[in-house]
């Protein structure tokens, strides 16, 4: 035990027939030690050696099969970590230390996966413990798993090596090896139970509060410089050899669906600045971090136990890194003027805003934002303070213009985006002093010297009115309107375009309330003589007729914040409603709207009654009309007009969100990344199992873009 065929010298050839021997020994039913030279001879294989798609298949099914015998695995991810810490313990780190990393982390990250997808059974068994009698050199496991002592060299290299030509592809390397280690989480049920096996997960999260710290730094700091893939021939020669295949195109079409990129990927990403495989994997690396949650029973309960009430989530300490990140540019002192006291993220907010704002096309930045927004107080104060908000906001809304496109849970992010921002007074005044020359994706209508506050408006009752006729959904309507409601009192020089949008809102809702109601009537009158079998629509009919009374009324409240506090500043709503003046008519003495509508015939009155005084003969033009409105919002004091309490609606996520973040970051790591995974093995989220794309016995996963429970959230008036 312990033999290997003799291997050549650095720099010499290895014969396939060498290289069948040592892959054929890892995988097969004979145990070696972790001090043999096995092993650095396997991790010294020269990485333009290929293997046919069928080959690897059938390797992975033989590891699986041997692994637990062997545990091979467990000794390869071993000698990783080794690798790990000696490319970090010595200066002028030799190209061959992270060659022979590289080679163990893809090596590892192939059957780590085969593995994880192909389980089958009630728990993960990955066989990451050694043999007892198995002799651990110069003792560097200590008291350690084995998949703590990876994680932990993993996350020490990603956050202490900084990335460069000879590091680039083994951070690559890595940061696609976490993805597999953690895509456990696929196996488990949306819901995050106490019986959920996350070895590499629960390793990552055990990990002290500094080196957290400094991996959540690092990540987000590749999002943000975004380093290309390094195409210098002499430093990059070990990676990339002319016209032969390197470590990572081996991978490209195996059947083992392995989920590291294609060298061609690097190659033809160079010239696009939207995709950056190191930045989009350190993302989605860092969300799938932040939102997990570990279930764990209480102590005085045991695990058998399913009772909820007796489960609770630990503290995720990324979560709390990413919520207590500050501003580099700035000492974090506390209100009494203190030095804030502990391990704190320091990040250059400003770059961070600079590259959300090119990035919000991806659905992962959107989440990022809104991780950001939603938990860090001093992210979202650096926020509401820049003058350039456009640079956030215009990608938010044409993302938004460009619903049909977008998957639902990306439309609600974006929107609760919106609503958290609209939350503050200085926002909603701000934006309506940013004046866009043009908007060029608008396609409806020229938006020409537009306010970003009128487009806003725009795009939000657009966004309504999409889903009136596609979605249908009441947690989309109600998040709108909440944003369009904190917005109303800072209202100023809304647009004749929006004005108009506002009123055609309440006229479009006031049309589907009256569809509605004389459904209803009809359907009790004919059911007069039959009301058992009638009951039930009939009760599904005065409910969304309810919700509609609901939603029209806080249309009046918005066009009654902007007359009530901000008449004089908005002519062109005036204008929009004395044109539209009839919307309101059948409504007069509805008792859920009767008062608001007060105060909408209270204006109308005062200003009809100053354009009776100067009628002339002919009809009025829009100019002229406009012109009489400006005039007289000069002398308007509002009296007769009821004060009623200014909404404001906030947004508070619910105590428990996982059940929606966790199956969505998946997707969103499955679908934008390239990932597939044996869709037979998720129990995440739904997904369509396809019924003809089967490659040498393994399935590709084909993720439906179906929407999880939406992120439940209080609206509080």
């Amino acid at each position: 035990m312990g033999s290997a065929p003799s291997t050549p010298r650095r720099g010499e050839a290895f014969s396939p027939e060498t290289a069948e021997y040592l892959i054929g020994t890892f995988i097969g039913d004979k145990s070696f030690p972790l001090s043999s030279e096995f092993w650095q001879k396997l991790l010294e294989l020269p990485i333009h050696v290929q293997w046919p798609s069928d080959r690897v298949q059938e390797a992975c099914e033989l590891l699986a099969k041997n692994n637990g015998q062997t545990r091979h695995l467990a000794k390869i991810l071993f000698h990783m970590a080794c690798c790990l810490q000696e490319s970090m313990s010595i200066s002028g780190v030799p190209p061959f230390v992270y060659e022979k990393a590289v080679n163990a982390a893809y090596i590892s990250s192939v059957f780590l996966k085969h593995l994880i997808e192909s389980f089958r059974g009630e728990y993960v068994e990955l066989h990451l413990s050694l043999d007892d009698n198995e002799t651990i050199p110069m003792d560097v496991l200590g008291d350690q798993t084995i998949e703590n002592f990876v994680m932990r060299n993993v996350l020490n290299f990603i956050a202490s090596v900084d990335v460069s030509a000879n590091t680039y592809v083994l951070h690559l390397e890595l940061l696609n090896f976490m993805i597999i280690a953690m895509s456990t989480q696929l196996l488990c049920g949306p819901s995050p139970g106490p019986h959920d096996v996350n070895p590499f997960l629960d390793a990552a999260m055990a990990q002290d509060s500094s080196l957290v710290c400094s991996v959540v730094r690092r990540l987000l700091l590749n999002f943000i410089t975004r380093s290309g893939a390094p195409f210098n021939r002499a430093s990059y020669s070990v990676f990339y050899e002319g016209s032969q295949s390197s470590v990572l195109q081996r991978v490209g079409s195996a059947a083992a669906n392995i989920v590291l990129l294609p060298f061609s990927y690097l190659v033809s990403s160079r010239g696009d600045g939207s995709r950056n495989p190191l930045a989009d994997s350190s993302l989605h690396v860092l969300l799938v971090l932040i939102h997990h949650h570990k279930c764990v029973v209480s102590e005085d309960y045991s695990a058998t136990e399913n009772n909820k009430e007796n489960q609770y989530f630990s503290d995720n300490p990324y979560c709390k890194a990413l919520e207590h990140a500050v501003d580099c540019e700035l000492d974090r002192v506390d209100v009494e003027g203190n030095a804030h006291s502990g391990q704190l993220v320091k990040l250059p907010f400003a770059s961070l805003f600079d590259t959300l704002g090119i990035c919000l096309a991806d659905e992962a930045a959107v989440l990022l934002l809104y991780s950001l927004l939603q938990g860090n107080s001093a992210f979202l104060e650096y926020v509401l303070v820049r003058t350039d908000m456009d640079t956030l906001l215009m990608p938010i809304l044409e993302a938004l213009y460009n619903a049909p496109r977008r998957t639902a849970n990306q439309i609600y992010m974006l929107l609760i985006i919106l609503l958290i921002l609209s939350q503050d007074s200085s926002f909603n005044a701000s934006i309506h002093k940013l004046i866009l020359t043009g908007v060029p994706w608008y396609k409806e209508r020229l938006l020409h010297q537009t306010s970003l506050g009128s487009l806003l408006v725009i795009i939000l009752i657009r966004t309504v009115q999409y889903n009136l006729s596609k979605l249908r959904d009441v947690y989309l309507h109600t998040t709108c309107l909440a944003t369009l409601a904190n917005m109303a009192p800072h209202v100023h020089r809304l647009s004749a375009y929006a004005s108009q949008r506002l009123v055609s809102l309440f006229d479009m809702l006031s049309r589907k309330y009256n569809k509605l109601a004389d459904r209803r009537d009809n359907k009790l009158h004919n059911e007069k003589g039959n009301l058992i079998e009638g009951n039930s629509l009939i009760e599904d009919m005065s409910t969304e007729l309810h919700i509609y009374t609901d939603f029209l009324r806080l249309v009046l409240e918005i066009i009654n914040a902007i007359l009530t506090y901000a008449l004089p500043r908005n002519p062109e709503v005036v204008y929009a409603i004395m044109h539209r003046q009839e919307v309101f008519q059948p409504f007069k003495n509805h008792p859920r709207f009767s008062e608001l509508l007060e105060n909408i015939y209270t204006v109308l009155d005062f200003f009809n009654s100053r354009m009776d005084a100067q009628r002339v003969s002919g009809d009025w033009s829009v100019k002229e009309v406009l012109q009489v409105i400006i005039v007289n919002c000069r002398s308007w004091r509002g009296d007769g007009m009821k004060m009623f309490t200014q909404l404001r609606f906030t947004y508070e996520q619910e105590s428990h969100p996982e059940e929606f973040f966790i199956p969505y970051v998946w997707q969103l790591v499955l679908s934008r990344w390239g990932l597939t995974f044996n869709p037979a093995a998720i129990n995440l989220f739904p997904i369509d199992l396809p019924t003809d794309c089967v490659e040498n016995g393994v399935v590709g996963s084909t993720l439906r873009n179906g929407d999880f429970d939406k992120p439940e959230y209080q609206l509080d008036p």
